[in-house]
């Protein structure tokens, strides 16, 4: 954001969300509960998305569910959640935070 502010990237280099991103975030996407930094408006949303071997079919979906993760992570022995914030109205997106989930993790 600073390199956005002071003109070394431009507006396009930072707002360049993936048209099936855009459509989970709008579809599925939680309110992030803040404005984007990017265009003001308050329409950010975060897409979560699960990685990891033991998800066979599952690896590399999206959350579409609540509960969805607390279910997986039940039943799965490890792995990985990425939420990206979005913004829908500018395309604004950046990976927000990473963890980890699954039987081996709780507790």
């Amino acid at each position: 954001m600073r390199d956005l502010r002071r003109g070394a990237i431009r507006r396009h280099d930072v707002c360049d969300a993936h048209p099936e991103l855009l459509r989970a975030a709008r579809n599925v996407g939680e309110d992030a509960g803040h404005d984007c930094p990017v265009c003001g408006r308050a329409n950010v949303r975060n897409v979560s998305y699960v990685y990891g071997d033991a998800l066979k079919g599952a690896n590399g979906r999206c959350i579409t569910y609540p509960g969805e993760l607390e279910k997986l992570g039940e039943s799965v022995d490890e792995f990985s959640c990425y939420v990206v914030e979005v913004c829908v109205d500018c395309s604004w997106n950046h990976l927000d935070r990473r963890f980890l989930l699954g039987r081996r993790v709780a507790g």
